[in-house]
């Protein structure tokens, strides 16, 4: 294995209650924000992204972003400076494999400095072959899009029609369809599907039953819920938390 010379690393181990709410902050280094246990929501360049169990979220280097803990945050982030590439420039929710965890846990706990090139180097190894995860609700520059992604977020379970939507915000419904598929790349219906899956997985996240889930985001049944979960997770909502 090829050990890198221009890359360094840093290991944080860090911990925060329930609730608990990092302001917005950026680094001079790109990060990977892991918690070992529990669920994050970040905001970053303009979006809400939901980190789940077993999923990290890649940071560039001078990107604002701010942490919400949905439940307690055993957190493990890996600080990243110089050039290779494998670094990203965009933020992403990232699949994190039991060895990254493992190379993080280490890098953030146990840092032992004749290991960290032969760390850093499986570390990009992993970078570079990580999944990307579909755990993005956007932001768009359009002020009444953005209220209305932010209304979906904060109330899964309103149900109120596109053309009910487009009278509460001033559009017409052609209007408020082509303005959605602009600002995110998505249909209404897709983005209200996407914004309930987000915040049902907070919700399985700290106990709740995949019944009692279903019908808090506004599905109408549990089947309705796991095939909309299977859309955007390619699983099922119980395998995903396991």
């Amino acid at each position: 294995m090829t050990i890198p010379t221009k890359v360094s690393v840093e290991g944080l181990a860090s911990t925060y209650e329930a609730g608990a709410h990092i302001e917005g902050h950026a680094h001079a280094e790109h990060q990977i924000i892991h918690a070992i246990n529990g669920v994050m929501r970040v905001m970053a360049h303009g979006a809400t992204w939901i980190v789940p169990p077993g999923r990290g979220l890649w940071v560039p280097a001078n990107v604002s972003h701010e942490i919400r803990c949905i439940n307690r945050i055993e957190m493990r982030t890996v600080y990243i400076s110089g050039n290779h590439p494998a670094i990203h420039q965009v933020v992403k929710v990232i699949g994190v494999s039991p060895l990254m965890r493992e190379v993080m846990v280490r890098l953030a706990e146990d840092r032992q400095e004749l290991q960290v090139p032969h760390l850093t180097a499986l570390l990009l190894v992993e970078i570079a072959a990580m999944n990307v995860e579909p755990f993005r609700l956007p932001c768009p520059l359009d002020a009444r899009i953005a209220r209305l992604c932010l209304l979906l977020r904060d109330h899964p379970s309103d149900r109120r029609s596109l053309t009910e939507w487009a009278k509460f915000l001033g559009l017409s419904p052609r209007s408020l369809m082509r303005r959605i598929r602009s600002e995110t790349g998505m249909s209404f219906r897709e983005l209200r599907r996407q914004a309930r899956v987000m915040v049902a997985i907070e919700r399985l996240a700290l106990g709740h039953s995949v019944t009692a889930v279903a019908m808090d985001v506004g599905f109408d049944s549990p089947s309705a819920f796991t095939y909309a979960f299977r859309v955007i997770t390619g699983t099922t909502p119980r395998k995903y938390m396991t």
